[in-house]
């Protein structure tokens, strides 16, 4: 008996062993904070596997299993639920759930009666609009839910897929009916504020597509919406072209159920990030997401831009001057111009650019221009070229002078282009022939053309329309590495535009004959390193001359790390030289030469930027 009871018993714990081994296990097993972060935080986004909260929601309606199996039958079932149910979390495992799906699809639909990946994807996004900020019986959804957040990415993830052109690189935003798993939906674009710069805007890309390079901060802002570089024709007011940074916003009209009974629909709307920061949503104000150095990188991404400044010192035949805009001329922002040095770019201003539009009052207030000039000339000659230029920009976008920012200009310049700056603001009557020369201007003998440019660049008036001017390591009184030796070999290196390249040696001894010049500065055509030497005569008195009135200024003086202020130098010019009298502020910066880029310039600029900008009735 015994031993059958044994035997029983041995038989039962058996079973019990092979029916208990048939559950699954459960424990814990210790992980690393690391794991333990991404394990929290999986969503489709990251790897294409739904996290935790969408699986919790589809086990609770059975449907997990089917997802894995029949991913199509299963959004549907959860979408029918989801019309009849009115808890949120039904719609965030929806959107994350189409989100992943969509993935695994091709952009062309295989069979009909299916959506293709676009489709998908815009179908993700409104469910996650509708977790977001649709109507229902539940409350929104907290911002301290973690769900919250990944919708957000959901929705603006899913906006830069739904809407790709069929090569899949630019975006195209078209109306039209656009199918979805269970119904369609119809796709409108809304009038914007951009609809004034549709003639001028030539091709969308989102932003996300581009990493960024070359600037220390990618300046972005979070909120909902897809950033998108819009990239701008070469017109009348963006002679160079350019790319704007803009948030599409896609709106969602009714609620599921609306949707499912063919009453809902999805409105496309376009924002400049310019001006636009948020949007309004049933009532409750929505941050736009922004982004605003791709578009700007996107620009500047040109070879021949970054090679322009120092191959156009070295080779002067085809002497270029012009404005590069990197947006459209708008009315009521307030242009600031900036002007590069010697031997460089527009492109070395981006550091500074791409940090100053990430302030939201400078961002609107201000547009910013860039010079371009063959940085070998006669500091005179490329004065009278910027003032002519500036000159032609404000009477060409604004004929009739009805826009009273662009009678605020702020021109800003580095080293060389903080002396042609200077040649903006200044009256100064014929001081500076006088300063070269005893005798009557009309009394000299020399090339009719030699005397038309000593006549432009010599006699002028400030241009009204400047009311501020920023010098940053500019040699006011020429530069200490602007010896003989080196202006002889300029002279050697350089090549001149034919201007002046076609008058000969006996032009300028005739001339410099009838002049009192140093004799380090005759024989030959002047370069702009002969302007920048503290032998010139005209740049000792420019140095001198006030500002006229009505024009205020500022100094950004660099000075190298461990040097005394006042008898030190950034390597290129002295405090001496770059100090003058009659600034409003002077700032000392402790940096090499290029001191555009450093943080406490760009700091100051924008300070005096702020500063700038007309009081408002509050203040």
């Amino acid at each position: 008996m015994n031993q059958t009871r044994t035997v029983r018993l041995s038989i039962l714990s058996v079973a019990l062993f092979m029916l208990s081994a048939c559950g699954p296990p459960i424990g814990v097993t210790r992980v690393t904070p690391e794991d333990s972060y991404q394990q929290a935080t999986r969503t489709a986004l990251s790897d294409g596997h739904v996290g935790n909260e969408t699986i919790t929601v589809l086990r609770r309606h059975n449907l997990d299993g089917l997802y894995q199996s029949d991913p199509v039958t299963a959004l549907r079932q959860l979408n029918g639920i989801a019309v009849r149910d009115g808890r949120r979390d039904i719609l965030f495992a929806l959107a994350e759930a189409t989100h992943a799906w969509a993935k695994t699809l091709e952009d062309t639909a295989a069979t009909p009666g299916q959506i293709n990946r676009p489709d998908a994807y815009l179908q993700s996004a409104i469910y996650a609009y509708l977790y977001l900020l649709g109507p229902g019986s539940e409350p929104a959804p907290s911002p301290y839910d973690s769900r919250f957040r990944d919708a957000c990415e959901l929705y603006n993830r899913s906006l830069d897929q739904a809407f790709r052109s069929h090569d899949g690189d630019q975006l195209k935003f078209a109306a039209g009916r656009r199918p979805l798993l269970q119904s369609s939906v119809p796709v409108r674009l809304a009038p914007s504020q951009l609809a004034r710069l549709f003639g001028v805007l030539e091709g969308f890309y989102a932003a996300d597509d581009y990493e960024v390079f070359g600037f220390t901060t990618r300046n972005r802002s979070p909120g909902l919406g897809m950033p998108v570089i819009g990239m701008t024709k070469k017109t009348e007011q963006t002679p160079n072209g350019g790319a704007m940074p803009i948030t599409a916003f896609l709106r969602i009209e009714g609620n599921l159920a609306d949707i499912a009974a063919g009453r809902g629909q999805a409105v496309m709307e376009l924002y400049s990030s310019y001006d636009d920061h948020s949007v309004m949503v049933n009532g409750q104000t929505v941050p736009l997401q922004t982004d605003l150095s791709a578009p700007l990188a996107y620009r500047l991404n040109d070879a021949s831009l970054w090679n322009a400044g120092l191959w156009d010192f070295l080779d002067g035949h085809n002497a270029k001057r012009n404005m590069l805009f990197i947006q459209p001329y708008e009315r009521g922002r307030i242009p600031v111009v900036l002007v590069h040095g010697t031997g460089s770019s527009p492109v070395w201003w981006a550091e500074m650019v791409n940090t100053l539009r990430h302030d939201p009052v400078i961002r609107q207030r201000y547009q910013f221009w860039f010079y371009e000039y063959s940085s070998n000339l006669p500091v005179p000659s490329s004065g009278a070229f910027l003032r002519e230029t500036l000159t032609e920009m404000v009477n060409r976008l604004d004929p009739k002078h009805t826009d009273p920012a662009l009678e605020q200009m702020v021109v800003i310049g580095h080293s060389q282009g903080g002396l042609l700056t200077h040649l903006t603001a200044i009256d100064p009557g014929d001081q500076l022939w006088r300063s070269v020369s005893d005798k009557p201007f009309e009394s000299i003998e020399t090339d009719p053309e030699i005397k038309m440019g000593l006549r432009r660049g010599l006699f002028f008036k400030p241009l009204p329309f400047v009311k501020r001017v920023v010098f940053i390591s500019t040699p006011h009184r020429g530069s200490f590495l602007t010896k003989d030796w080196v202006r002889a070999l300029a002279r050697d290196v350089l090549t001149l535009p034919l201007s002046l390249v076609t008058k000969s040696s006996e032009n300028f001894k005739q001339l410099y004959s009838q002049l009192k010049v140093p004799g380090s500065l005759r024989d030959q055509a002047p370069t702009s390193v002969d302007g920048m030497s503290a032998d010139s005569p005209v740049m000792k008195t420019v140095a001198r001359l006030p500002l006229a009135p009505g024009i205020t200024g500022h100094s950004i003086i660099a000075v190298l790390p461990g040097q005394d202020i006042k008898t030190g130098n950034d390597g290129v010019v002295e405090y001496s030289s770059a100090h003058i009298d009659g600034m409003e502020s002077e700032k000392v910066v402790r940096s090499g030469h290029s001191a555009q880029g450093h943080p406490e310039t760009i700091e100051e600029v924008r300070r005096i930027l702020l500063r700038h900008l007309p009081r408002q009735p509050a203040e």
